[in-house]
């Protein structure tokens, strides 16, 4: 099965090591790693210290690039260009997100439901989808193009890794369609999403083979905007280096939200 084959129809792809990404690592690392310190960032440390999120802290410009540093390039931006339709966009600023031993520890304001669902079903969400007020609501407030994860430093394979439930973005596509495809695009932020985003949710976990993904510097991986995904917590035996577990996400947003869900 070609990468495009496997992308499209289980919804994510990977990409072996390459020199253009490795050298991108290798310049956005410091700039990663000063994030931890930045007090501009300090809202992004969560569970009791054992996840730094991240969003959006990374300096890079609308070519993924670092000041004096290397574009973002290589065989999974070519990929993105040919493959998904998008040879020119704006790169979002990436999220640096950081996990340590014993992610993910209880946080306050969290109810024992919203812990034991990050805790056992990975917080598994579709990305731009935001939970608002109390309860919390769901709406799309950003309609992301792609998520690309690019791993920055080396950890074990059960170091709270990125998972994926294959064919969840084709649940998810339908889902949505029956309640937003007959409407204007600038009026589906609007929309509450709730009940049907859950409702598919509950299927792609009955339904979907969940996937856990592991890559090392160099590696990418690359998951469909409608794909159903999250982050295992940190296994009994898994290691990492001081940096903890580091991995930089790319989801810039489609300049036409229209093809959030008409794109393929």
């Amino acid at each position: 099965m070609s990468k495009s084959e496997q992308f499209f129809s289980r919804g994510w792809c990977a990409f072996e090591s390459d020199p253009a990404i490795r050298s991108w690592v290798e310049f956005a690392l410091p700039a990663a790693r000063v994030t931890l310190s930045d007090p501009a960032q300090k809202e992004w440390t969560r569970y009791q210290g054992t996840w730094f999120a991240g969003v959006n802290a990374l300096p890079n410009d609308a070519c993924g690039r670092l000041p004096h540093g290397p574009p973002l390039a290589g065989e999974a931006i070519d990929f993105i260009a040919s493959e998904l339709g998008l040879p020119v966009f704006n790169w979002d600023q990436a999220q640096v997100s950081i996990c340590y031993p014993g992610y993910p520890q209880p946080m306050q304001g969290e109810t024992d439901g919203q812990h034991n669902f990050r805790k056992n079903r990975d917080a598994a969400h579709v990305d731009g989808l935001r939970g608002i007020g109390q309860p919390r609501r769901r709406f799309l407030e950003e309609g992301h193009a792609f998520v690309l994860g690019i791993p920055m430093v080396e950890a074990s394979p059960d170091a709270s890794p990125f998972v994926i439930w294959e064919g969840s973005h084709e649940i998810m596509r339908r889902a949505f369609m029956s309640v937003l495809e007959n409407l204007p695009p600038a009026d589906w932020i609007k929309v509450d999403l709730t009940d049907v985003y859950q409702q598919a949710r509950k299927q792609c976990f009955d339904e979907c083979r969940r996937v856990v993904i592991h890559a090392r510097p160099g590696e990418t991986y690359l998951a469909h905007r409608l794909s159903l995904h999250g982050v295992a917590p940190w296994g009994e035996a898994a290691s990492a280096g001081p940096d903890g577990r580091m991995i930089c996400y790319f989801r810039p947003e489609l300049a036409d939200r229209e093809g959030w869900l008409s794109l393929p």
